[in-house]
């Protein structure tokens, strides 16, 4: 998000906020002439940034070079056009960064989005436009760097309080490195509560595939779930399990996408742990308050299925209604919350609340962005 800072900033001859108020002649009819009228004299002929003689004034120390796919590539369409129409304070930046809504015409600004987006020549870096909203459960395909506290309870029964921290880290173009650690805390039967750390996972997601003109993305992951957790008081298997995945996501028209996950669990002996298949899909769409630029709201509904591989054991089947919301303008801190309901097999399954908070750490600190 570093990049949408000053990613309108054009000097010439005239300042800022003069140049953002004039309106673009309607000759130019390609985002190369829009570039160069409006853009060139602060971002250079090729997107890397003008000399600070060049420009004129004092830039950020965060200036952007448009053609570092490992920055730009990450941010969807939609975080570019809001700077470009509403100016940096739209999404927390400094107000350095103008509006160009008098000055640009709505399909002007498409032209010189698109070709600002062409100054990463590296096909091999997904789209940010693919890293759609994170379900509860179902796992998304786009490697990201975000951490993410989740927390669930159960609503019958016997209480159960359970918390997992997820750090996930991306590197190279399409790598993600996870830790998970889960706490979980037991009431039993004595009324008393038992609590300690779980299994802790360590994983490895890796993009196949991510086609930006079919909206589409494909990974595979593999984790090693450790018996980190005591298992005698229900806060583990007591085994090692492998596991792996694949995750599709796939954008819809009008703002809505699908997100499908399906994998098994290996573990190395069968005493604590059956082996077992799972099947996670995730479908929703985004809502976008202020004309598009401001707070986004994802409901999404999944459909949830596991069975254990072993004699007598059935397959489970869960609906899960949920809401992911933004909550600063930066949209890199976000809540969401949703209830996961048995579908099947009801007897000693109770409805499931959970709801976590998640920090993008690529776009800034906790504090930024409000």
């Amino acid at each position: 998000m570093r990049i949408f800072l000053i990613v309108g900033m054009a000097l010439s001859a005239a300042p800022l906020s003069l140049l953002a108020q004039a309106p673009v002649a309607d000759s130019l009819k390609t985002g190369k002439e829009i570039f160069e009228a409006t853009c060139v004299g602060c971002h250079g002929p090729d997107g890397k940034g003008m000399r600070e003689a060049s420009r004129g004034f004092e830039a950020p120390p965060t200036f952007p070079d448009f053609s570092d796919c490992s920055t730009t590539n990450r941010e969807p369409d939609d975080d570019w056009r809001s700077i470009i129409h509403r100016g940096g304070p739209i999404r927390g930046f400094s107000e350095i960064m103008p509006s160009f809504t008098e000055a640009l015409r709505r399909d002007q600004i498409e032209l010189v989005l698109q070709y600002v987006r062409g100054f990463c020549t590296d096909p091999s870096h997904p789209r940010g436009d693919m890293n759609f909203p994170k379900a509860l459960i179902t796992e998304k395909a786009f490697p990201e760097d975000e951490i993410v506290m989740t927390n669930s309870f159960n609503t019958k029964g016997l209480r159960s309080i359970g918390t997992t921290m997820v750090y996930e880290k991306r590197f190279g173009v399409r790598n993600q490195f996870e830790v998970a650690v889960p706490f979980s805390f037991n009431r039993q039967p004595s009324k008393s509560w038992l609590g300690g750390v779980g299994d802790m996972v360590l994983g490895y997601k890796r993009v196949v595939t991510a086609r930006r003109k079919t909206g589409s993305i494909l990974s595979v992951a593999g984790e090693v779930i450790f018996p980190t957790g005591n298992a005698s008081r229900d806060l583990g298997k007591g085994v090692s399990i492998f596991e792996t995945w694949a995750a599709f996501g796939q954008m819809l028209p009008r703002g809505s996408f699908l997100q499908i996950q399906t994998g098994a669990e290996f573990p190395t002996h069968n005493d604590n742990a059956n082996r077992a298949a799972f099947f996670r899909a995730a479908i929703g769409k985004t809502f976008r308050q202020d004309q598009g630029f401001g707070r986004q709201w994802s409901p999404m509904l999944e459909f949830l299925s596991d069975r254990e591989f072993a004699t007598g054991e059935k397959t489970n089947w869960d609906i899960m209604p949920e809401m992911q919301v933004t909550l600063n303008k930066r949209h890199h801190i976000r809540f969401s919350a949703g209830v996961k309901l048995p579908a099947n097999n009801r007897p000693g399954r109770s409805p499931e609340v959970m709801f976590y908070l998640l920090w993008d750490t690529f776009d800034g600190g906790l504090r930024e962005g409000w």
